[in-house]
């Protein structure tokens, strides 16, 4: 045990993105894949606390990965951990344009993790296929939950349909975790019809809504009992479970398909009032308040955040907005909060926002999702021009590109005089939205 803390840094950011991260974590060793060798030496000289740098592939001003192992003991330096000891600090993007570490501590998994050994039926003799990035609490809580119950892990470097298919023939996958899109871009790989599905005994898929085509193509194709899981970074994962009970097809609960599941074991919830903290009826919206041994500690050096999402009692307060139904099973029908879920991916507009108007020839703008097929959603902005001047919407995206990751980067542009506000200055982000989705019956794709 060395009661490291780790903290996993999105491969898709941007040079300046991962500057802020390391920096902000205080992080004093940093590990980096020869392909982002580019990245390291564009920011290393802004890097404040890093005392460590090692290259997996080697480096001629850093460390080489293998040999800085093989000169490390092979004695356990059996470090005093406590439960409430920060095990992992992922990042989430944050809603005043800063991505916010989320800390969760070694309780906080030991929560988790034996209840989800037992629903998800893993044991040593499971192969366990991570086809989520580690960054993202679906592909590392999946891959921990994989070790906790001694399995064998197949982890993927990217993101990859085709490989998946191959990978679980191949290696005879027992369990697998995927993002909706994953699904939806596998089913018309050309080896999905030919592929051997035998092996699978679980495919849970998450971090996203899924549409009852793709659901109901996946579970034709793969042949094997699907359980949707819905949870947050904040929650170490898993806060509700639809199971493989409630997967099938020709039931007359079909409709329970559109719904998250049930509370996970130890997961209290509620449906809340937003404003007067009262709970909902059955079939009304509300916010989704959680409260669990799953739940953060907090988040670093944010205490003032971590008081507002972490109130009385414990509970902690998603954005999200859904409801029970008359037999207790959540739907999720929109966000409290303005965030868009993009592939699997969070896209916080203020960090957009923020990044868009250092262009000098925008005055005003809100990025929202819009509908679209492939990734659920995608970030649009919607400009207000400066006087006299004169930008094109390649431009816009060109000048976002080189500022964001890609999956931050606005898909189209909109033209506007001016934005809609209420009188505290906010701007009214679901008038701005109401037109694009009309026709879905909720307000996240």
């Amino acid at each position: 045990m060395l009661n490291a803390v780790s903290v996993d840094v999105n491969w898709r950011l941007a040079a300046p993105e991962v500057a802020y991260i390391v920096n902000d974590s205080e992080a004093e060793v940093l590990i980096v894949g020869q392909e982002f060798v580019a990245i390291l030496d564009a920011i290393v000289n802004d890097l404040a606390n890093v005392k460590t740098i090692i290259v997996i592939g080697g480096h001629p001003s850093h460390n080489d990965y293998e040999r800085w192992v093989s000169a490390q003991s092979a004695v356990d330096p059996k470090v005093p951990t406590k439960p409430s000891d920060i095990a992992f600090q992922l990042y989430s993007s944050g809603t005043t344009g800063r991505p916010k570490g989320v800390m969760l501590t070694n309780d906080n998994f030991f929560a988790l993790l034996p209840a989800a050994r037992d629903v998800w039926g893993m044991s040593e003799k499971t192969v366990n296929l991570v086809a989520m990035p580690l960054f993202h609490i679906g592909g590392g809580g999946w891959a921990t939950a994989g070790q906790y119950a001694g399995a064998k892990s197949i982890i993927m470097r990217d993101v990859d349909p085709s490989a998946m298919l191959t990978l679980i023939e191949k290696h005879r996958i027992t369990h697998a975790f995927a993002v909706p899109a994953l699904l939806q871009f596998a089913l018309v790989m050309p080896n999905i019809g030919t592929t051997d599905f035998s092996s699978l005994e679980l495919i849970a898929y998450g971090a996203s809504p899924i549409s009852e085509a793709v659901l109901e193509g996946s579970i034709k194709a793969f042949k094997c009992p699907f359980m949707q899981v819905y949870g947050l970074t904040e929650t170490t994962g898993v806060v509700t479970v639809l199971g493989p009970e409630d997967h099938d097809l020709s039931s007359a609960n079909k409709g329970r398909l559109r719904s998250c599941g049930k509370p996970f074991t130890g997961i209290e919830l509620r449906i809340v009032d937003s404003d007067t903290g009262k709970d909902m009826p059955n079939g009304e919206v509300g916010e989704i308040w959680i409260r669990s041994r799953q739940i953060m500690k907090g988040y670093w050096k944010m205490p003032e955040e971590t008081a507002k999402s972490i109130v009385k009692g414990g509970w902690f307060r998603s954005g999200d907005a859904g409801y029970f139904d008359k037999d207790g099973y959540v739907y999720i029908f929109d966000r409290v909060k303005d965030m868009i879920v993009s592939g699997g991916e969070n896209v916080y507009p203020a960090e957009v926002e923020n990044a868009l108007m250092a262009h000098p020839s925008i005055a005003d703008v809100a990025v929202i999702g819009v509908p679209d097929e492939k990734w659920g959603e995608v970030p649009m902005a919607l400009v207000v021009r400066k006087p006299d001047t004169q930008v094109t919407e390649q431009e816009i995206i060109s000048f976002a590109r080189e500022r964001l990751a890609g999956f931050k980067t606005p898909k189209s542009v909109g033209w506007v005089d001016a934005l809609p506000r209420n009188p505290s200055g906010k701007i009214l982000k679901k008038v701005l939205r109401e037109p694009y989705w009309v026709g879905h019956t909720r307000r996240v794709n």
